[in-house]
């Protein structure tokens, strides 16, 4: 009986621990300090710069930020960040189509007529990784 007991919780821990990864981001070459930064992270490319699966904010220093993502489960995820210069909650558009603020996503993901796109943004983390991604705005 004992024996069973130890396999139970040996394997129900393995289950935890499995879901238990980290996403550092550091974002760099902002053109100053001024505001804060935002940061998503999207699970699904469904909701890609729509709906986050987690979201973060963070001062800047030395034109540099880090943020991290802790208890992230194992899966497919995308980052995407702005410079939210003025504090106002969103990223200001020139004609409602031309980013004001600066703006980076995971794989530094080029946005070529439009936004980002999820495929060229995504990335995966699986098995207790430590994930450390660098975006230059």
């Amino acid at each position: 009986m004992q024996t069973i007991i130890t396999y139970l919780t040996l394997f129900f821990t393995s289950l935890i621990l499995q879901a238990q990864n980290t996403i550092e981001v550091t974002m760099r070459d902002f053109d100053h300090n001024n505001g804060i930064v935002k940061v998503g992270l999207y699970d699904k490319e469904s909701n890609f710069l729509e709906g986050t699966f987690k979201a973060v904010t963070s001062k800047i220093k030395n034109k540099e930020a880090t943020i991290t993502f802790t208890d992230v489960p194992d899966g497919v995820y995308a980052v995407s960040c702005y410079h939210d210069e003025d504090s106002n909650g969103e990223l200001n558009m020139f004609m409602g189509m031309i980013p004001t603020e600066s703006y980076g996503t995971s794989n530094n993901a080029p946005a070529m007529f439009g936004p980002p796109k999820w495929e060229d943004a995504k990335f995966e983390v699986k098995s207790g990784e430590k994930l450390r991604l660098i975006i230059n705005m």
